[in-house]
Formats: C-alpha cells, sequence, structure tokens
C-alpha cells in the first residue's frame, strides 16, 4: 500500500540505494511511477506493507515501510531487491554498490570509489566537515537526523 512518506512513524524501517549517476527530470517521473507502482502491490505473506518512498537530488531512492503494521520478511525484501536490480537494468545505472561514497561538492553530489574517497581524506581534499550521505540509517528518525551528515559524524569518520 503505497503511503506519504511524511505519514510514516520515525520507527519506520528505511533502505537506500545511491545511483552511480543523476536521473533526468524525465527518468525521475517514469522512475517514480514506477516505484509506485511496485509500492502499491508490495506484500508481505499477502499483508499490504504501508510503504513510501523518496527521490532526493536526483540520485538516492529512499524506499521505507512503517513496520508496525505489517513487518517486510526475506521474501519481501528479496522482491524489493530485484525491482532495484530491473531499475539498474533498465536506466543502465548502478544502485546496489555498497563500495561507492556520496557526498556533497558544493551543489553537486560527488560519487566516488570508496578507495578513491581514501585517498581524498589522506590528501586533505575532503575534510571532516565534508557532508556525507549516511546510507546505513535503518529508520526514518536516523534518516532525517543523519543522513546529511559531516563526515566526521559518520562512518566515513574511521578514515581522518
Amino acid at each position: 500500500m503505497l503511503v506519504d512518506f511524511e505519514n510514516l512513524s520515525l520507527d519506520s524501517r528505511v533502505w537506500i540505494y545511491q545511483c552511480s549517476r543523476s536521473f533526468s527530470d524525465d527518468e525521475i517521473n517514469e522512475v517514480s511511477k514506477t516505484i509506485s507502482n511496485f509500492l502499491k502491490s508490495w506484500t508481505s505473506h499477502g499483508n499490504d506493507l504501508h510503504a513510501a518512498f523518496l527521490i532526493k537530488y536526483k540520485r538516492f531512492i529512499i524506499l521505507s515501510i512503517d513496520e508496525s503494521i505489517n513487518k517486510a520478511t526475506g521474501c519481501s525484501i528479496d522482491s524489493s531487491v530485484r525491482f532495484i536490480q530491473d531499475l539498474e537494468s533498465v536506466y543502465k545505472v548502478n544502485l546496489l554498490d555498497k563500495m561507492n561514497v556520496s557526498y556533497k561538492h558544493g551543489d553537486f553530489i560527488a560519487y566516488k570509489p570508496l578507495s578513491d574517497f581514501k585517498k581524498m581524506v589522506k590528501n586533505k581534499s575532503i575534510s571532516t566537515n565534508t557532508i556525507v550521505f549516511n546510507n546505513l540509517v535503518t529508520n526514518k528518525h536516523e534518516f532525517l537526523e543523519n543522513w546529511e551528515v559531516p563526515a566526521l559524524e559518520s562512518w566515513h569518520g574511521r578514515f581522518f
């Protein structure tokens, strides 16, 4: 069941998929429709999942479900991963590679392999105050409070 992200509880579970490039405006419209259709029919053992999504900065797909109503199970999570893999195939993007880092560089969102990010820290091209995207957050509250944070305040801080 598709619901508005704003209406989900702060405990709602989130999954963040960062894209290897920005989606165009036309792609965002298409992807939004495709995600909406998927979420309308996303179930767990036949029970509707109260699910929502956001697309942020033309680059991040955030899926969320209110598990106080129905919990996601292995099968439902697998179906969402297959859905994301289908998006990767259709749009020729990478959404599942967790070994890449996204961060703000002015108004631009940079996307780098983790190895390059580490080198940039060493070369002081990245500072402890650089805003990074902590895609390891697990619920809506963490997403709202700790997704966009200075590098030192996230798991990225271990590289300084």
